[in-house]
């Protein structure tokens, strides 16, 4: 059959929640639009019910994934740049249309985004060297600090950075040990939707990383107040929406990342996401465990034994 006779097979996104691809909960799509306003999907638009669904998931996951090794953390996250590295051609398409950029340009930024989870596949043994230590007591006594994650983090995705900038606010999250709930780019969705795909066929477990798509205030408002999320990143939140967010945040004592940079259209999309990120994001949503370990009486010659 000739290509003139085919029926085109047009992809079905689908939210990510619990390692599983469920529908909208409320049966909702939005269509999404290309730089020129021409419609490339229907993509699901989640309600509370479907964010509520997804901190369970995150909460569920959070046991297994803080409690694996630092070292097999860092060997999932390379995993996941492995399965991106193979549907390159996919996601160089998707950023294209998303962003409205060249396939040159946009083939880069998707070598970043690879690049990004090696980078962060590499910190996740190494980040308790920077942010924790021995520290100096008079006594005698052993006074150790080790950074431990935070928990459940809700985190709203850079506006017009879909995959390079989405990347760089999931993988420092779960590098550390937390699990995630994530609002994709309301405009461009369809990368991070597709990066679903990518982390269901990756050893991340279920529920480590949740993606939503639709209105990130309707979405956000919720996941700001939930008791059971334990911090929140407001880069992809305008700036009235993100105070607003802060202050809802503040009933359960969440931890809050605010933007760096910030303009008038919305926050962090002035931000250079291909700059090399830092320790910062690693550390945001890390909690300090200060411990004291006596070492025993001191002995004539100042020895601790």
């Amino acid at each position: 059959m000739s290509d003139q006779n085919r029926l085109g097979v047009f992809k079905t996104y689908k939210l990510y929640v619990g390692g599983k691809f469920p529908r909208s909960e409320s049966g909702r799509v939005y269509e999404v639009t290309d730089s020129k306003g021409q419609w490339l999907a229907n993509a699901p638009q989640s309600s509370r019910k479907d964010a509520r669904d997804a901190v369970v998931a995150a909460r569920k996951a959070f046991g297994g994934w803080s409690g694996a090794t630092a070292y097999n953390r860092g060997q999932v996250l390379y995993r996941v740049a492995e399965m991106l590295e193979g549907r390159k051609d996919q996601f160089v398409r998707e950023v294209a249309a998303s962003e409205g950029l060249s396939k040159s340009k946009a083939a880069a930024v998707v070598d970043a985004a690879i690049d990004r989870w090696v980078w962060y596949a590499g910190w996740t043994d190494k980040i308790g060297q920077i942010s924790g230590g021995a520290n100096p007591v008079a006594g005698p006594f052993f006074n150790l600090s080790t950074p431990e994650p935070t928990g459940v983090v809700a985190v709203l995705a850079p506006q017009k950075s879909s995959l390079l900038g989405l990347v760089s606010v999931i993988a420092p999250v779960i590098a550390t040990g937390n699990t995630v709930v994530v609002v994709a780019s309301a405009d461009a969705p369809l990368p991070a939707l597709s990066l679903g795909e990518v982390l269901a066929t990756s050893d991340v477990p279920g529920g480590v990383v949740n993606i939503l798509s639709g209105a990130t205030a309707e979405l956000a408002a919720p996941l700001a107040a939930h008791q059971d999320v334990n911090a929140i990143d407001l880069t992809g939140a305008a700036p009235a929406l993100a105070k607003e967010l802060e202050i809802a945040a503040a009933d359960n004592l969440k931890r809050v990342l605010r933007p760096r940079q910030v303009d008038a259209d919305g926050a962090s999309d002035s931000t250079d996401w291909s700059a090399s990120p830092g320790t910062h994001r690693l550390t945001a949503f890390l909690e300090t465990k200060t411990v004291w370990h006596p070492t025993g009486a001191l002995g004539a010659a100042g020895s601790s034994y």
